[in-house]
Parts: structure tokens; sequence; C-alpha cells
């Protein structure tokens, strides 16, 4: 199986990630999207289009469900007055003018979670936490907190996403793990965005695997969409612009290159 979220309206990292379940041969129906199909950048109706087309099966970001009930932000729980919710004072009107009826309809039809049993593992997508669709989640997390989510969901593994970095983390023989996501750089310094196999066997394994697209026309697009320069910047360097969501270890973590290996 083929796991990744955050496409953010990158539909130049879309095509490459598409590229790339071609080449590890797996079909649509074996491929799952963590939510926030829609975001930062420049192409949001035509990502939208390109998913649907796809086939795959994905579960409702933060960001669909706000689109689909027509709401005026984007639900991300961003610090008020920080430079993420001045930001996306920008992109989400600019994303909500571009949708039409039939992306808003397909948005309606997504699950809040996808349950399903893998290598005898009771599984649970969920965007943020099994709490809160806009819930941050990060491998600093206490593992309480993640504790509560297993009990809650009565499950022994979580695929997540939201936070925007990839991450696994195992204890007590329960397993959260968030596989990246493919529309911004990990805040690693590096352009590169992440994805997850989950590859069957006498031990299942989990491999968290990065690539590179054509960012540098993802981030043209947003130049020339008027859309904020500062994301765009990212694309390009792999930093992001504020740590604001991020609790202290992922802050020092900063533009120190992401080694994945599980």
């Amino acid at each position: 199986m083929l796991i990744f979220g955050g496409v953010y309206s990158n539909l130049q990292s879309l095509e490459q990630m598409q590229a790339l379940a071609r080449t590890h041969g797996i079909p649509p129906d074996r491929i799952l999207c963590t939510g926030d199909i829609v975001g930062y950048c420049a192409q949001p109706l035509e990502t939208v289009r390109a998913v649907i087309d796809w086939g795959i099966q994905s579960i409702a970001g933060n960001v669909e469900i706000q689109l689909r009930e027509g709401e005026t932000d984007c639900g991300c729980d961003f610090n008020a007055g920080g430079r993420c919710d001045l930001f996306s004072r920008q992109w989400y009107p600019y994303a909500q003018s571009c949708m039409d009826q039939v992306a808003l309809a397909w948005m309606k039809t997504l699950p809040d979670f996808i349950r399903f049993e893998w290598e005898r593992r009771q599984c649970t997508v969920v965007h943020g936490s099994y709490f809160e669709t806009s819930e941050y989640v990060f491998q600093s997390t206490p593992w309480p907190v993640k504790a509560a989510n297993f009990a809650a969901a009565h499950c022994d593994l979580i695929l997540a996403g939201h936070c925007g970095l990839p991450f696994h983390h195992h204890e007590e023989g329960l397993s959260w793990i968030n596989p990246g996501v493919i529309g911004m750089p990990a805040n690693d310094g590096t352009p590169r965005v992440w994805y997850l196999l989950m590859e069957p066997g006498s031990e299942p394994q989990f491999r968290h695997l990065s690539y590179s697209y054509d960012h540098l026309t993802a981030a043209r697009l947003m130049r020339e969409t008027r859309l904020p320069q500062p994301y765009a910047l990212t694309l390009e360097t792999g930093l992001w612009d504020n740590c604001e969501i991020l609790p202290e270890a992922e802050t020092a973590a900063q533009g120190r290159k992401i080694a994945m290996d599980i």
C-alpha cells in the first residue's frame, strides 16, 4: 500500500507521485491520502480533478471540510494573528474561488476516517487525530496523547496527516505513523517531499520514502498567482517560513536533513 497526505494544490508533485505509484506497481485501490488535497499552492481545482480521476481513497482534511461547508477560513488551527494565519487569508480564498460544484460534491463524499485490516493489524486513517481533524500530533507529542487515540479508535496502527512532517512512533505494540506530505517540503532544507510504503510479508515493513519533483514550476506558478511568496520560497529552499505550529524538538530540527529507516 502507498500512503501520502497534504497535496496542498501542488499539481506538479501529485503528478510525480502518480508516476512513482506506477513504478511501484501499486493500483489506485491500494493508495490512501490522509487529506488536505487543497492548500497553499497554485492549482487547487486541477489537483482535485486529478485525484478524482486517479480513483484513490482519501479522507477529508480540514481544508476539504471547510470548503465543502462554505466556511471562510481553512480550519488549520493556526495561531491567531501569526504568519500562517495571515498567509491563510490569501491562499484559502483563492482556493475557494477556484472550486466548482463537482469538486465540492466529491469532497462531501470523503469520510472522516478509513478503517481496514492489514497483516492482522487494525488500522485507522485520521487527518490530525481521532478526536480532532485539525489537531497537531508530532513525533515529540507525548505517548499518552497518542495512546488515547488508539483506545478510542479500537486499533493498533494509526496513519495520520496534518502536521506536515514524516515520523513513526512505536510503543506498547502500537504504531503511530505519519507518511508526511507531498505538497510542501519537510522543513529539512531540501525540496524533497515524503510518502509511505507498507509492504506485506512474514515481517511487514513500513518504508518512509522521499522524492524530488518540478518544484521550480510549482513555485513559479505560486508567484504568478500572487499567492504567499514565503511559501513559494519554501518550495525552493525546503525551509518553512516559520515554526509557529512546531514543538521545541521539531523546531530545533529545522534545516536538518531527514534520514528515515524503519
